[in-house]
């Protein structure tokens, strides 16, 4: 589990195919890992990869064929820049909020314009992930913990204040940029509570507005 808050700017130092997925090597610039071992777990653009090499100024992870298909680490060269976060400890903050490296989807950057000192992007969301999304709840893109200022279908937007912008890769984002997106774990489980016996169905028997008048979620 993550929080959100990105702990520092990597690189991407190498990109080595293998049998069919991919070993990455991420250069970590100021991230501590002192107390990073192998096996722990370090979120790259809010994908959470596994350590498999610890090179002393850095880390290698295997990305898996899955990841490549669901995630914009395609979209990566080496030169990169990354944002990156260790795993959430039982001492740690959550200075952000729960976050588990698992991207639902990749959107899409498609509008940017200065906001006094901040920046206001809008993005677009698959449209399956467009029920997750509401006003004023949390978001991931890239692995940073952000809030939704307004909601628009599929597409919604992001104030992004100057210390999140030098802190992250935001700071690059332009538009048609694709991002990798994880939405609220609540509203995931909340959707699967709400489905109740229907949740053993086969997939394809969600939430309908008719399942949720019927039981009392909505006014008829």
């Amino acid at each position: 589990m993550f929080t959100g808050i990105i702990e520092a700017i990597g690189t991407i130092r190498s990109l080595t195919p293998k049998g069919g997925d991919v070993r990455v090597q991420v250069a970590t610039g100021k991230l501590d890992l002192g107390d990073v071992k192998l096996g722990d777990s370090i979120a790259v653009n809010g994908i959470c990869l596994t350590a498999v090499e610890l090179p002393g100024d850095g880390f290698c992870a295997d990305v898996s064929r899955e990841t490549l298909q669901r995630t914009a680490f395609v979209d990566l060269k080496a030169g990169a820049r990354v944002n990156l976060e260790k795993a959430l400890t039982p001492t740690s903050r959550l200075g952000g909020h729960l976050v588990s490296g698992h991207v639902d989807g990749v959107g899409e950057v498609i509008a940017r314009s200065d906001n006094a000192r901040a920046v206001q992007f809008r993005l677009r969301a698959p449209r399956e992930l467009a029920k997750y999304i509401a006003l004023k709840g949390s978001i991931t893109v890239d692995g940073t913990s952000l809030t939704v200022n307004a909601v628009h279908g599929a597409e919604f937007e992001l104030t992004i204040v100057p210390h999140t912008l030098e802190q992250t890769i935001m700071v690059d984002y332009q538009a048609g940029r694709r991002v990798n997106l994880e939405v609220d774990l609540l509203a995931r489980y909340l959707e699967r509570l709400l489905q109740g016996d229907q949740a053993a169905e086969p997939a394809g028997a969600g939430i309908s507005e008719s399942f949720l008048a019927e039981h009392g979620y909505l006014n008829r």
